[in-house]
């Protein structure tokens, strides 16, 4: 059996064509691959990839810049240039992409740029790591459900979707169009609508579904919604007594024995490629967090992983992701694990998004990214690397309470394990709350690091306050005269006795009182700056 690339943009427009996309103009009938999506940013554009489809997200359809950004593109040798539609093909649009090479392709009103993102890394992540040669189950291409869709559709003869347990959408056949609306906005949003699935579960579909092998009808009339004109089919896919999703299709008239048979066919066969997928999903997990893990360690076949990677004699910045300390210690170990896996799967998507060929995996407790770094002007690469981070930290902070550290990785084994070093110790004063800081560098926070770390060798030293310090503490044990607390105080506030005082919510009187007690006590010259190091050292690292 022979097919085009599984990855090339005339393979998107199959797929996504019609409901989604619309060829405006130029040629998808290539066979080579696209190797990633890349967002355009005018403010801060990526070096492209050769091969790249590129997603014009806010490029004004109707402007002038549309036939500059195609010969700009042209010139990266870019694939594709996605644009909101409609779009005016222009004479000097129409030359410019002739001139290119790059199609000019619209995206559809009411789809959204995150749903489209989202539908072609599906496509594209076929022949991730791991992959080799192309397997087939049933005469199809292993895992690819996009072509099972198409294949159950043309033995139904109606549109279909695959769904998972929760009513997403995985994959959907061409000719949705020749459903209903409500089934162009399930396509679109990749999820079947709230109203809609809740009137399901009303009428015991779901339950229905579940219990019985057998298809399940259901008659549009028995929703009551104005968008559902057409009856839906639907049968469970199962493995034993799992239940992994399910098949819908949008087709009226009786559901014979020939109907039946082929939609338990078609369950069995949607069965076995969801199953290759979960498995192939989680062989080229393991292998992605074993390759970064050993690059990261700087151990043997470091220097080979990296090659794997794909990122050999690259330049790398580091990112380093955790779970911030209270999030983290409020999970049981299996929530945590989970949510670590949640967060490197979210950080491998934000970061592809601009820069493709980054890798992304959990090691340890700390998802860790490794990216390439990009030619920008204005900016270095790990400034890039924190507006990237932060960016991530703040849209996953409704669901997950996330720190980011970034440090030069540079491009050889030994930089990339001091900058998986020096990330760690970042996240270390994040974690331990030192500072507010949610995305830093070291130079954000060294000072920090570094009494942290001297705090670590003085309790492996047992090393105990001495001199003034030791005498203000067995002076407050005996006398509960608060006298360590009141020059801690007055030392952060750089002798500022008002400030120290608030900090206290005591007089300023009092505060006065208690130094020259502590002066006294201690037998200290708070005059004298060494002195008040030497104490202000003690307390940070000892007390």
């Amino acid at each position: 059996m022979s097919h085009r690339p599984r990855a090339s943009l005339g393979r998107v427009l199959d797929d996504l064509g019609t409901t989604l996309l619309e060829l405006v103009a130029g040629e998808v009938d290539h066979p080579e691959e696209i190797s990633g999506l890349v967002i355009f940013d005018p403010l801060d554009e990526p070096v492209l990839a050769p091969r790249s489809l590129v997603l014009g997200v806010g490029v004004d359809p109707a402007g002038g810049t549309l036939a500059r950004l195609l010969a700009t593109l042209g010139g990266h040798d870019a694939v594709g240039l996605v644009v909101r539609a409609p779009i005016a093909l222009t004479p000097e649009v129409r030359r410019a992409v002739q001139a290119s090479g790059v199609a000019l392709i619209g995206l559809r009103r009411g789809a959204t740029w995150a749903q489209l993102t989202a539908l072609i890394r599906a496509l594209l992540a076929e022949g991730d790591i791991g992959v080799t040669g192309q397997e087939s189950l049933g005469g199809l291409p292993s895992g690819d459900l996009f072509a099972v869709a198409n294949a159950v559709a043309a033995l139904l003869d109606a549109p279909i979707t695959i769904e998972d347990r929760n009513s997403r959408v995985l994959a959907f056949s061409g000719r949705q169009d020749e459903a209903d609306p409500s089934r162009v906005e399930t396509v679109i949003g990749r999820q079947v609508p709230e109203r809609y699935a809740t009137r399901l579960t009303e009428l015991g579909v779901f339950r229905d579904l579940y219990r019985y092998a057998g298809p399940v009808v259901v008659h549009a009339q028995d929703l009551g919604y104005e968008g559902v004109t057409v009856q839906r089919v639907a049968i469970a896919v199962r493995a034993g007594d799992e239940i992994l999703g399910s098949i819908w299709a949008a087709m009226d008239g009786e559901v014979d024995r020939e109907r039946t048979e082929a939609l338990l066919d078609a369950s069995k066969l949607v069965a076995l490629h969801l199953l290759r997928i979960r498995a192939g999903a989680d062989v080229q997990r393991r292998l992605r967090t074993d390759l970064i893990g050993t690059v990261l360690e700087g151990g043997v076949g470091a220097r080979d992983a990296l090659v794997r990677l794909g990122l050999s004699g690259r330049r790398l910045v580091i990112v380093g992701a955790a779970l911030s300390a209270d999030d983290d210690h409020a999970r049981s170990d299996q929530s945590r694990a989970v949510e670590l896996e949640r967060l490197a799967d979210a950080l491998s998507v934000h970061l592809s998004a601009t820069v493709p060929s980054s890798a992304v995996a959990a090691v340890g407790g700390t998802v860790y990214g490794l990216l390439p770094v990009l030619a920008s002007a204005g900016s270095s690469p790990e400034q890039r690397a924190v507006r990237l981070a932060s960016d991530f930290v703040d849209r996953v902070g409704g669901s997950l309470r996330v720190i980011a550290a970034v440090a030069p990785g540079e491009s050889d084994i030994s930089g990339i394990v001091r900058g998986k070093a020096q990330a760690d110790r970042v996240l270390r004063v994040m974690r331990e709350g030192h500072t507010a800081l949610r995305v830093a560098r070291l130079d954000d926070v060294q000072t920090l690091a570094l009494l942290l770390e001297l705090r670590d060798l003085a309790a492996a030293r047992d090393e105990r306050p001495v001199g003034a310090i030791a005498r203000l503490i067995d002076y407050d044990e005996q006398n509960n005269a608060g006298l360590v607390q009141s020059l801690a105080a007055w030392l952060d506030a750089l002798g500022d006795v008002g400030k120290a005082a608030g900090a206290l919510f005591i007089h300023p009187n009092t505060l006065r009182y208690r130094l020259r007690r502590v002066a006294e006590v201690g037998e200290i010259d708070l005059d004298d700056p060494e002195q008040r190091f030497a104490a202000m050292l003690q307390l940070r690292i000892l007390f």
